[in-house]
């Protein structure tokens, strides 16, 4: 089984991602990193590289291109990224909404514990971290729209959509460990 992780910004998708991958011993892939390498390799913030991404597809075709291929060579692994589930079709896809303002005040926490990226600039308000969020998504929308055709955020493309607004991580863990234990006891049945 191929699990694709996708959600909004702060939902808690990288925090699942890990809990998924060491309750079933297997790799995590997070497209994110990769894409925040690729712009450091360009002396580029992630905002500065997917703004150039907006008009340069080489920008996303590198991982994209890898996750195709991944999808091809791997089982039993779970992917993070906004467009794992398009380029790994048969993957198991789950979305994780949260409140726009939740997700900026966990993103906030994070910031300020030393426990995440200052990606384009100081954030020192949950209004500020909602207004960066609101552009990446806006980049990233325009992005796959153009050169791919999806919606990254239309629902539809998911099998299974939680929303962590009022949950502790443990709890949007267990929810989405209840749907995949019988599908994932089911397939090594068969």
């Amino acid at each position: 089984m191929i699990i694709s992780l996708s959600g909004d910004p702060g939902s808690g998708k990288s925090t699942i991602a890990q809990m998924l991958s060491e309750h079933f011993g297997w790799p995590r892939y997070y497209v994110g990193d990769m894409r925040r390498q690729k712009a450091k390799e360009r002396g580029m913030t992630l905002e500065e590289y997917n703004n150039l991404g907006e008009t340069d597809p080489t920008t996303d075709t590198e991982v994209d291109e890898w996750q195709k291929n991944l999808g091809k060579k791997e089982d039993n692994f779970i992917i993070e990224g906004r467009t794992s589930w398009h380029f790994i079709p048969h993957s198991y896809k789950i979305f994780i909404k949260v409140d726009p303002k939740i997700g900026a005040e966990r993103i906030l926490g994070q910031i300020n514990k030393g426990k995440r990226r200052k990606e384009a600039r100081e954030c020192e308000t949950i209004e500020e971290v909602m207004a960066i969020n609101k552009k990446r998504v806006a980049s990233d929308d325009k992005r796959y729209g153009k050169f791919y055709n999806i919606d990254a955020f239309n629902l539809d493309n998911f099998d299974l959509i939680t929303d962590s607004s009022g949950q502790a991580k443990e709890e949007t863990f267990k929810a989405i460990l209840d749907k995949i234990q019988p599908i994932l006891s089911a397939e090594r049945k068969n």
